[in-house]
């Protein structure tokens, strides 16, 4: 496969199809042929990590069968050019080894042919091109392909790491802007409320949140059911100080089980759900002039200014970025630190390889 002779833009606009203007990421359709610029990098893709909040939407349409599931996507990448969910408008993102470097990237970045890395930009601005999946897994929303990816000079990526399996690491990679945006947050002695604490990004956020608050600060987790093993290990394992079941989509019902558990309410609140609906018992939770940090990708902006506005509360909204300086070496060191969070991880994701 040769590598075309034009060198295009560091942020993929040569690639855009429709709308004209529009980047990768916003556009409805792009270029997925798998053919690589002088500053691309094409690769072969092995695993594709669907987000959490557009697979349980895929899932959910195609009643969990895991065939439906497949076509779905299929669907999607052929409409689209890359895996970017029309409902949720998220995508998520690969494991695969690197088939060719262009040229006018060379020597200037720290990746050749051959090297094995997870992607760290999502697949809804990833050029994506599928041959065929070769199996779905509906509980974890792992999909195995054979296809390829073309990734932008402005792409991010990791090298996968040699201490930790393959699809564990593609699991914490997935969610790595969580922990490292829980890390800058919070602070000495505040309370932190994590919504979705059983959750991939949950788990990795509340035991970021504890290291970071100490023994004089709080940690409280709302999950849907603490009789789960992922809800059992946290509490068990000194993640969280308290655990509240409650639906997040319930603001009220948040509301009152977070006055009776912290009165004052929260200093800072990590939404990490996969649902929608979660915003005002999010912002509820918080006290005034507090922050609440939405890195669920099924969060509404609309919903969440507009309910900050009418309950009355002055609390600062992030919008939870996928990248930070760091964050993949923060959350694989997460991992590394807590070995009951390893152990979880390992045992959901590595034992279900094909």
């Amino acid at each position: 496969m040769s590598t075309a002779t034009r060198q295009s833009h560091p942020f993929g606009t040569h690639r855009v199809l429709h709308p004209p203007g529009s980047t990768p990421q916003s556009a409805w359709k792009i270029d997925n042929t798998p053919v690589p610029h002088d500053n691309e990098i094409l690769c072969d893709v092995e695993t594709l990590n669907i987000d959490s909040a557009s697979f349980k939407q895929i899932s959910d349409e195609c009643s969990g069968d895991a065939a439906k599931i497949s076509d779905h996507i299929r669907a999607i990448v052929r409409e689209r050019g890359k895996q970017h969910n029309p409902v949720t408008g998220s995508g998520g993102m690969f494991i695969g080894r690197v088939a060719e470097v262009g040229p006018a990237l060379r020597g200037k970045i720290d990746l050749e042919a051959g090297d094995r890395i997870a992607s760290l930009v999502s697949l809804s601005l990833t050029p994506l091109h599928v041959e065929a999946i070769t199996r779905v897994d509906v509980s974890t929303g792992r999909v195995w392909i054979e296809g390829k990816a073309i990734l932008f000079a402005s792409g991010l990526w990791a090298k996968l790491p040699a201490d930790i399996d393959e699809n564990v690491a593609l699991a914490v990679l997935d969610v790595a802007g969580a922990p490292a945006q829980v890390r800058r947050l919070c602070k000495t002695g505040q309370t932190v409320v994590v919504i979705g604490a059983d959750g991939k990004s949950g788990m990795l956020s509340c035991a970021q949140a504890k290291s970071r608050v100490g023994s004089t600060g709080t940690v409280v987790g709302i999950v849907p059911n603490a009789d789960t093993a992922a809800a059992r290990m946290i509490c068990e394992a000194g993640y969280v100080d308290r655990l509240i079941v409650a639906d997040a989509r319930d603001a009220l019902d948040v509301y009152e089980k977070i006055s009776q558990a912290v009165p004052g309410l929260a200093d800072v609140t990590i939404n990490c759900v996969n649902v929608p609906g979660t915003e005002l018992g999010s912002i509820v939770a918080t006290k005034d002039e507090g922050v609440v940090y939405f890195f669920s990708m099924s969060t509404s902006f609309t919903a969440a200014a507009l309910g900050a506005e009418g309950v009355g509360k002055d609390v600062t909204m992030i919008v939870g970025n996928g990248y930070a300086k760091g964050h993949a070496d923060t959350a694989l060191q997460t991992l590394r630190d807590h070995p009951q969070i390893h152990d979880h991880f390992h045992a959901t994701y590595a034992a279900k390889k094909p």
